[in-house]
């Protein structure tokens, strides 16, 4: 099979890469090539069988068409601080245009016009001095939430979109290798298990999201693709009751918070904010299971939650910081049989355990109703454990309740994107014809600053075809 361009991953990276080719005048043949399935056909078993039941050959909520961005709470973060560190890469002034075109993008299909966390100068000024005083750092950021129930009907639109203007689309299928000539890409071996085929290409792009991190790292490894260590996210997802959150969530709509707590002073740090919000599973390779947070436009619940994540930084002679986190999800599945842990703050300042019993009779009524009440101290490592404690003390400056004894922390969170992928500002690798893209590269995370790099990815290959 014969292309000029070959895109592996059809999460916001490799989505937006074919459709600014498009909306350029592009007249190469595009490949997009997905591990799982057509956003049409996703579907996740829970909502009729109340509890994760492990779907095999992958996790509906993670793999397919438009990656896990379907099935997130589907929220925009509007800033180039944040998201990753692609502005290093390409610069600030270039980052934040084109979020801001990206974002015409995602009106353009359907996103919700209103933006949240802009105005409330007053009330903003107020938290920030809390933060300032409990040693945090609070980053304005405007969002756009597009609801994890409107976010399916957008990815879908952009998804005919592409099929109607000539992008042919492999479903079921996953990149097996590179095809390497020397220092050049010329393609990549696809199966779905019965099929194989091997796909050349004048320019591979490689987008394959945090779910497919490690298995970037590992065609790096074996191919000598320049990369580095990056940094791995341990922690846990916190949920409590929305009068808790009323002021942040009313005021910011996300609160996006930065800390270096004692003794260790890692980067300590909120991440996806889902007010009314419902805690999440999600299932990686070999029955990882791990924590996430929905949030809908229209379903509420009584409860906010967000992540708290600790940054790890490894040196020499230690390089494989995906497999160091992926060791601690597993030791806290094994804890849990399988399922979520759940632990009240307060049992943890206590040293003692969690039991279904305590939660029942609590405030919080947990939103993943098959989390296991247990101890995640078992198996979080002590640093990030002691980083987590410390920041969720601290915010209890900033958001008064926030760490009471009933505060709910589920545990594993992981974020899997800490393979550095060696570039220049045009995403051009050590070999010759490749390209990664978004999370699974090392420079983004989340929605939109994966958008980003699709959008100017797909601007260089239309350019360099003139």
């Amino acid at each position: 099979m014969n292309k000029d361009v070959v895109i592996v991953g059809a999460g916001p990276a490799g989505i937006f890469t074919a459709l600014e080719m498009i909306k350029k005048g592009s007249k190469q043949s595009i490949l997009l090539v997905e591990k799982g399935q057509a956003i049409e056909n996703r579907r996740c078993p829970k909502h009729l069988t109340q509890k994760c039941v492990s779907c095999k050959p992958y996790c509906h909520i993670t793999t397919g068409f438009s990656g896990a961005g379907a099935f997130s709470d589907g929220k925009l973060s509007l800033s180039c601080e944040v998201g990753g560190d692609l502005p290093s890469l390409i610069g600030a002034d270039v980052a934040q245009e084109t979020i801001a075109y990206a974002d015409s993008i995602y009106l353009e299909f359907g996103a919700d016009q209103h933006v949240e966390g802009i105005g409330n100068t007053e009330a903003v000024k107020r938290i920030r001095k809390r933060a300032i005083s409990a040693g945090l750092r609070l980053v304005d950021c405007p969002i756009r939430h597009m609801g994890t129930e409107k976010a399916q009907g957008i990815y879908l639109a952009i998804e005919h979109y592409l099929q109607e203007h000539g992008v042919e689309m492999l479903f079921g299928f996953e990149c097996t290798n590179l095809l390497l000539d020397g220092a050049v890409c010329r393609g990549v071996s696809i199966t779905n298990g019965k099929i194989s085929y091997d796909v050349h290409a004048k320019r591979t792009v490689v987008a394959t999201g945090r779910r497919g991190a490690d298995w970037l790292e590992h065609i790096c490894a074996e191919h000598g693709i320049a990369h580095e260590p990056g940094t791995v996210d341990i922690g846990v997802r916190v949920e409590v009751r929305n009068e808790v959150m009323e002021e942040v969530n009313e005021v910011l709509y996300e609160s996006k918070l930065i800390g270096y707590p004692q003794p260790f002073k890692n980067k300590v740090r909120t991440f996806c904010q889902n007010p009314g919000g419902f805690v999440s599973q999600e299932n990686y390779d070999n029955d990882l299971a791990v924590v996430n947070g929905h949030s809908y436009k229209e379903l509420k619940s009584n409860n906010t939650n967000l992540a708290i994540l600790c940054s790890h930084n490894f040196n020499v002679p230690f390089n494989q910081p995906i497999a160091y986190a992926q060791k601690v999800g597993e030791l806290t599945n094994m804890l849990g049989a399988g399922h979520i842990l759940v632990q009240r703050f307060g049992d943890i300042l206590d040293g003692k355990r969690t039991w279904q019993k305590e939660l029942s009779q609590s405030n919080i009524k947990p939103t993943l109703p098959d989390a296991v009440a247990g101890d995640i101290t078992a198996a979080m490592p002590y640093r990030a454990m002691t980083n987590i404690i410390n920041f969720i003390q601290a915010m209890d400056i900033v958001v008064p309740g926030f760490a009471s004894i009933e505060t709910l922390l589920y545990s594993p969170e992981l974020k899997f994107y800490s393979n550095r992928v060696k570039m220049d500002a045009n995403f051009c690798t050590s070999i010759e014809g490749l390209h990664c893209l978004g999370d699974s590269s090392g420079w983004t995370r989340g929605l939109m600053m994966a958008s980003v790099m699709g959008v100017l990815m797909g601007r260089r290959i239309v350019e360099a075809e003139a």
